[in-house]
């Protein structure tokens, strides 16, 4: 068994192996954590609204993990073609930039109103007393997607690009990067959306143009020309809606124990980073595991994590701080906007130990997903990372709840 210092020595010297990487990472995932806690105080100041739409909250981890789950690919598809040298930016939509575009815009509208359904039918299944209408999910869910997708479009291109300018690893700063502005976009997004619900005259209009203009942009994706458009829309959309499904019932987690989170909202802010932080750490792991796949690095008939130890230190050498740095933001910003928390120890207990519990989950979730699909014959690009980054926010849920009750919160 090794000691503690020989396990120290060997992860600083893994580290120093890989300096580029590790920077690249932690600059990426302090953004990420910024950009969540920005989101994280926008959910907390959304009390009034969660117990105004109840099963609002059930749509949140599911809305913002389905754009970092579509964006996060497309992502994990350009740092692919960047390694094996196939990367040209271009305008046109025939070419593999502009086909990986065109499947990314589908897939984010049409399954926001497959998420409306869904998360309806979760709330039903799952008793949400007075959970708001269909029609209600639909308009949140469609409207509040619309302009994160095409923000989020530019912000996952132009660091793909900017990676080969500066030689980044894009699999180090894409789904870090990505998240976080599909965090700060979405929950403000569907907040306003949600000023649309319960309007007479308006509701019913925005239901039809948001239901018709989704379905028409799905049966466009799957009947398309454009090969690779159809290969993706064709491979993602079942992975997506389960993992679409597998972050609702991360929401219906929230839901249940709603009441600490009502009382103290420094632990509602902890949520949009936090989740956030456990899907990208996992997504960084994934993406450079896929990558390896497709350079021929690892062979994926062999479960073992020898091959990418250096890929495993390196997330949790950015895990550990990155964690205890949120939890004391967290309460610092609750502090300065005047919102009730259980204390400054016990919100970094709960952000430390939940992000790396939630964590070693993901990080064997990453392994078994990447290799798994490889070993079946799909890119791994498309099936690992919205895999990963749904039940990341399950992992982070559950742990999240589990430390709350342990310390006495609920």
């Amino acid at each position: 068994m090794r000691s503690p210092a020989r396990v120290v020595a060997r992860t600083v010297a893994l580290v120093r192996s890989d300096p580029s990487g590790t920077r690249a990472g932690f600059v990426a995932l302090s953004l990420s954590t910024a950009a969540g806690l920005l989101a994280g105080l926008i959910l907390g100041s959304m009390t009034g609204t969660l117990e105004e739409l109840p099963g609002l909250l059930i749509l949140v981890p599911a809305a913002v993990g389905m754009r970092g789950n579509v964006f996060g690919a497309l992502g994990s598809r350009l740092g692919t073609s960047i390694h094996t040298g196939t990367f040209r930016v271009s305008r046109r939509s025939d070419t593999l930039v502009g086909q990986n575009i065109v499947a990314a815009l589908v897939l984010s509208v049409s399954l926001s109103l497959v998420l409306a359904f869904i998360a309806k039918a979760v709330a039903e299944a799952f008793g949400v007393t007075d959970a708001i209408s269909v029609g209600d999910f639909i308009v949140i869910s469609v409207i509040g997607g619309l302009l994160p997708s095409v923000i989020l479009v530019g912000v996952t291109v132009g660091v793909a690009e900017m990676s080969v300018r500066r030689e980044w690893d894009p699999d180090n700063v894409e789904a870090p990067i990505v998240t976080a502005a599909g965090d700060v976009l979405t929950l403000p997004s569907l907040l306003l959306a949600s000023f649309l619900v319960g309007v007479d005259g308006v509701t019913p209009f925005v239901l039809a143009v948001a239901g018709i203009g989704a379905l028409v942009t799905l049966v466009y994706g799957l009947r398309t020309r454009l090969p690779m458009v159809r290969a993706i829309i064709r491979q993602s959309l079942p992975v997506i809606i389960v993992a679409g499904a597998i972050s609702l019932v991360a929401g219906v987690v929230v839901q249940s124990q709603l009441q600490p989170f009502i009382d103290y909202p420094a632990l509602l802010i902890l949520i949009p980073p936090m989740l956030a932080l456990v899907g990208s750490l996992s997504s960084i792991l994934t993406a450079r595991i896929s990558s390896k796949l497709h350079l021929g690095l690892i062979e994926p008939t062999r479960f073992s994590l020898r091959p990418v130890a250096a890929d495993v230190v390196l997330v949790f050498s950015l895990a550990a701080p990155m964690f205890a740095v949120l939890g004391v933001a967290a309460d610092l910003i609750a502090a300065v906007t005047g919102l009730g928390s259980p204390g400054p120890i016990d919100v970094v207990v709960v952000a430390l130990v939940a992000g790396l519990l939630a964590t070693v989950l993901g990080v064997g979730l990453a392994f078994f997903a990447a290799t798994t699909a490889y070993r079946l014959g799909a890119d791994p690009d498309n099936y690992g990372i919205p895999v990963v980054t749904a039940f990341s926010d399950l992992f982070g849920a559950v742990a999240l709840i589990l430390v709350v009750a342990s310390l006495g919160l609920t």
